[in-house]
């Protein structure tokens, strides 16, 4: 068995103590086991900062810190306590914790982290537990402790048949001294982990519980709505609200400015300045936004689409920032027989959660209650503290089940905006924004360009790589993964293109574009080279494991491989099958690796249908594979939708698809008609899920569209308006 440390230095990771009433509360801490590094700071490691609660009924509380954004962590992260308490999933309840940083660290939903960084943590704390009624039973019976076993709550001596439950045990395992290290179980005796677990909350999602922000509101508070400028660019000069006063149900109307002196990271947000709409029903205000008479006046450039096109034709054209270069990729330009460019572009996305952006704010002279779908909760109390002149130990943050998220609810400024109105109106309110107000608001998945270039010699053998990004505003380039460590020459350079239009993290960010770029552009360097795409994949990633150039390669080259091999199997790979058009690609982001080969069919009216996909990940320890699967299926979908059909343009300033009237989402009977995956065995500790399943669609999908079609396809979205129309006839 592995053992774990349970403290550092002078302080303990864990205490225990009586839980009100009757029972057991254990504390823990996140970082406990984590090997302490110069980017761990140093006292995170010794907070305490969850709970078990071990019930008088026989029942475990567990309360689940990070905020739930659908990638089921509510479910996953109890689920690793659970095993190493060694009690049964029924004997389990799960609670959703109020931030609170004196006994949680990273109380964030995003970067696909949540159990990779929780891991050893939670186990510590459910293997603690564990070891505290052992130890209480071994006293009691005055029996050895490792001639007890447990199972489902119970303490078992099998060769008298002794057995006491946990809950009986409570009063005497409070009394335990806590150990230095405990045991974890080996993953071959994992009971609950790696089985198919359902949703803690999916009955009640399904029988319409309010779990969600938009669910949340209580009496006597008002609803609030937000006008902001009709373009990037613009400000506010005046407004007339006096007819949308006298609109029943309105309150008031009046601005707030939500700008703050030392923005973080997590502020983004293009239009502090807001016209408030005040009422007492949704429809009464969005019936008074339409009344109220505004003039904005142009404060900076009014960017369009056309524009960015002309930026990203000439950005390539002056000299980039070298992120990486190992050898001559010059030289071996100079010399080659064949030098392949190409250059893929993106447009903007936007993020359009299902559940509208919403928040609940009350806030009182001296204190703050902030209730909503945030996945940075405790970045929205440090900006709220600065606004509102409040104290942070003084704000409350509630988060609820969030209805999609994507990145978009890292950035607060939701939370931020309701949280002002009620400090001005001195009542509690709720913010609800229409799909229109969200779509115009920003924080859009960036706009980018790359542009690859691959030297072949006379043999065909590729002797040299060069990637170039940019991005409005930032590059896509990530220097140090595949294929940099597989070849002698390689470089990487990044470009900018500035702009006020406010961008964001969209889910998997920079892999959700660079992924289908790198891998089409894979793809047709091997058919240059006369190579089968996976048979040229694994000749660089065999060149990476024998002799790897460099010494930053963010990847394992062997678990890259790994499931590239997987997948060629499993979708029996270079079989002929009639009237079935098929593409592969693989790609590594958030510490997990994924391969994915599509099946494309083309139906009576020439449209592409993706009939199969197959996948292969490589996450390490599968902790809740019904949960692993759902994220995996919905990754695949969300990214094939959005490679063929979604983009967001601009003129004047103005973003041109406000609604999903004109912004295309994929629909039911474009989905996949089968997804089926399949995940490497290993004992290796698990990495990130809620992401990495998006990133390789698009490749794949480009190379089946290319065999179909004969067509390349270097522009996301790959299906252009004139096809879209097609398409809806």
């Amino acid at each position: 068995m592995a053992l774990i440390k349970t403290k550092h230095n002078r302080r303990s990771f864990l205490k225990v103590s009586a839980a009100g009433g009757a029972g057991l509360m254990l504390q823990f801490s996140w970082f406990s086991g984590l090997a302490q590094d110069s980017t761990t700071p140093a006292e995170a490691a010794f907070d305490l900062n969850a709970y078990i609660k071990m019930n008088e009924d026989g029942t475990v509380t567990i309360f689940s810190p990070n905020p739930e954004i659908g990638q089921n962590v509510k479910t996953s992260m109890p689920l690793i306590v659970a095993e190493e308490l060694d009690v049964a999933w029924d004997q389990v309840s799960v609670e959703q914790a109020p931030l609170d940083t004196k006994k949680f660290s990273r109380q964030i939903a995003g970067g696909s982290q949540s159990i990779r960084v929780g891991w050893n943590g939670l186990r510590m704390a459910g293997a603690t537990a564990r070891y505290l009624f052992v130890s209480a039973a071994a006293n009691l019976w005055n029996i050895p402790a490792e001639d007890l076993v447990t199972e489902a709550g119970m303490v078992k001596h099998l060769p008298t048949n002794k057995s006491i439950a946990y809950k009986d045990l409570i009063s005497d395992a409070i009394s335990i001294e806590l150990p230095e290290e405990v045991k974890l179980k080996e993953p071959k005796d994992f009971k609950l982990i790696g089985t198919a677990v359902k949703n803690v909350d999916g009955f009640k999602i399904a029988t319409g519980k309010p779990l969600f922000g938009l669910d949340y509101m209580e009496d006597g508070a008002a609803i609030v709505m937000l006008i902001h400028a009709p373009a990037f660019g613009m400000q506010l000069k005046s407004f007339d609200a006096a007819e949308a006063k006298a609109m029943p149900g309105i309150k008031d109307i009046f601005t707030i400015n939500t700008s703050l002196e030392k923005p973080s990271w997590a502020d983004v947000n293009a239009f502090n300045e807001l016209i408030v709409v005040v009422g007492d029903s949704t429809w009464q205000v969005m019936q008074a936004k339409k009344a109220v008479k505004a003039e904005w006046e142009r404060v900076s450039a009014a960017e369009s689409s056309a524009a960015h096109l002309e930026q990203f034709a000439s950005v390539f054209e002056g000299k980039g920032e070298v992120a990486r270069q190992d050898g001559d990729p010059d030289a071996a330009f100079a010399n080659a027989d064949t030098v392949i460019e190409r250059t893929y572009f993106g447009s903007f996305l936007a993020h359009n959660t299902l559940e509208p952006m919403n928040f609940f704010a009350d806030v009182k002279a001296d204190s703050a209650r902030l209730i909503g779908p945030i996945q940075t909760p405790e970045a929205l109390r440090g900006s709220a503290a600065a606004m509102l002149n409040i104290p942070e130990d003084n704000i409350h943050v509630d988060m609820t089940r969030m209805g999609g998220g994507f990145g978009r609810r890292l950035y607060g400024n939701f939370g931020l905006e309701a949280a002002a109105i009620s400090q001005k109106l001195g009542a509690p309110v709720k913010l609800i924004y229409t799909r229109e107000d969200d779509m115009t608001q920003g924080t859009y998945r960036p706009s980018y360009t790359l542009k690859y270039k691959a030297a072949l010699d006379a043999d065909k053998n590729l002797t040299a790589f060069e990637v170039q990004g940019s991005g409005i505003p930032s590059s896509p380039v990530f220097a140090n993964r595949y294929p940099a460590g597989t070849l002698a020459n390689y470089r990487a350079e990044n470009f900018g293109i500035d702009t006020n239009i406010s961008t964001g993290a969209w889910r998997a960010p920079r892999s959700n574009f660079t992924a289908g770029a790198e891998q089409s552009f894979i793809d047709e360097v091997a058919e240059a080279a006369g190579k089968d795409p996976i048979d040229f994949r694994l000749e660089l990633f065999d060149n990476a494991i024998a002799n790897p150039v460099g010494e930053r390669n963010d990847y394992d080259a062997e678990r890259y491989a790994g499931v590239l091999k997987l997948v060629r199997e499993k979708s029996n790979w270079g079989a002929e099958l009639d009237g079935v058009y098929r593409g592969v690609s693989a790609y590594y982001c958030h510490n997990s690796y994924v391969a994915q080969v599509i099946d494309l069919v083309m139906d009576d009216r020439g449209n592409p249908q993706v009939k199969k996909v197959w996948c292969a990940v490589d996450c390490g320890i599968v902790i809740n594979k019904e949960g692993a699967l759902n994220q995996i299926e919905g990754g695949i979908i969300d990214g094939l939708g959005h490679v063929m059909y979604s983009q967001l343009t601009f003129k004047d300033g103005a973003p041109e698809q406000q609604n999903f009237d004109r912004y295309r989402l994929i629909r039911n009977n474009e989905a996949p008609l089968e997804i089926e995956v399949f995940f490497a065995e290993n004992q290796i500790a698990p990495t990130g899920l809620g992401e990495p399943g998006l990133p390789p669609v698009a490749g794949a999908l480009a190379s089946a569209l290319y065999k179909a079609t004969s067509k390349r396809y270097y522009r996301q979205p790959y299906m252009i308006l004139e096809q879209e129309t097609q398409i809806l006839g």
